[in-house]
């Protein structure tokens, strides 16, 4: 069969994906720090989330959890080049699998809780290249046709995932679950006040939404988290053993085990994580505003 002409931007991002990895390091930290220095709304952002969930560290050093969540944000971007454009031997050599992958290999249905870490990207390609099974996870538009089409290319490039819209809402999901899918869900964003519970999150009242616990109550399957982490060689997923009792069939119980789990898993690898984001945008009834207008 004949294989269709690749375009001029495939091409180049095939030739740059050979570059070594330091180059992607250093040009995705600059590019990090550039938008550290000028993006100043998304700079409050982040410094507002690291000061509400990290009271008790000093000035200093969430001023470098900081740079450092825009250097990752930047490093993680351009590490997307040989991700999905370089060879699969590359992505197999520098994005190494610990913990119970053997959970992941036995083919049954599953629901997997992946937080915003910046490394989630990589985490999911190489998961998907090394396990042969149906993967399912959420698909958010990216703003621009060419960067959406180079998104979704990148995030199907193995096993042929399937990449459902927020806008199909979760019965699509719950049929892949009772189909056998592996199910990566993200539900640890502000989505706002509808079907989501206010449970403390590093102390604060945050809106949570609830459709883990009740996709694993649904279909009956277990949820088994995995995390990835940015390493000076590339990045090491892990992935953890499924969380016993859950769901406990009360969704607050459940919301609030979930934040806890996630706090634990931050405090690992605090300038990791997506603090790019209004995290504690949406409020109780009654309580003030936490970031700037």
């Amino acid at each position: 069969m004949t294989q269709p002409a690749r375009s001029i931007p495939d091409i180049a991002l095939r030739c740059l994906s050979r570059l070594p990895l330091p180059l992607f390091r250093a040009a995705g930290a600059v590019f990090g720090l550039s938008l550290w220095a000028f993006a100043r709304r998304r700079r409050h952002i982040v410094e507002r989330n690291l000061e509400l969930c990290f009271p008790e560290a000093g000035v200093a050093q969430r001023a470098l959890w900081t740079r450092e969540t825009f250097v990752s944000f930047g490093q993680t971007f351009f590490d997307r080049v040989w991700l999905w454009h370089g060879d699969p031997k590359l992505v197999e050599r520098r994005v190494a699998l610990t913990g119970r992958v053997d959970l992941l290999e036995k083919g049954e249905a599953v629901l997997c809780f992946v937080p915003h870490f910046y490394g989630m990207d990589a985490g999911w390609t190489r998961l998907t290249q090394a396990i042969e099974r149906s993967w399912w996870t959420f698909y958010a538009p990216q703003s621009g046709p060419a960067i959406d089409r180079w998104v979704r290319e990148g995030r199907q490039r193995f096993a042929a995932p399937r990449l459902v819209s927020r806008q199909e809402g979760v019965r699509p999901l719950l049929k892949g679950l009772r189909d056998g899918a592996a199910i990566c869900l993200l539900p640890d964003m502000d989505l706002g006040a509808r079907d989501s519970v206010f449970v403390k999150f590093f102390g604060q009242d945050t809106a949570t939404v609830t459709s883990l616990p009740r996709l694993a109550k649904a279909a009956g399957v277990p949820v088994l988290p995995w995390v990835c982490r940015i390493v000076p060689g590339g990045y090491r997923v892990e992935v953890m053993a499924s969380w016993d009792g859950y769901p406990s069939g009360d969704d607050l119980a459940d919301a609030r085990f979930m934040n806890q789990q996630l706090e634990s898993y931050i405090r690992t690898m605090p300038g990791q994580y997506h603090w790019l984001h209004r995290r504690f945008k949406t409020r109780p009834e009654g309580q003030a505003p936490l970031y700037r207008r």
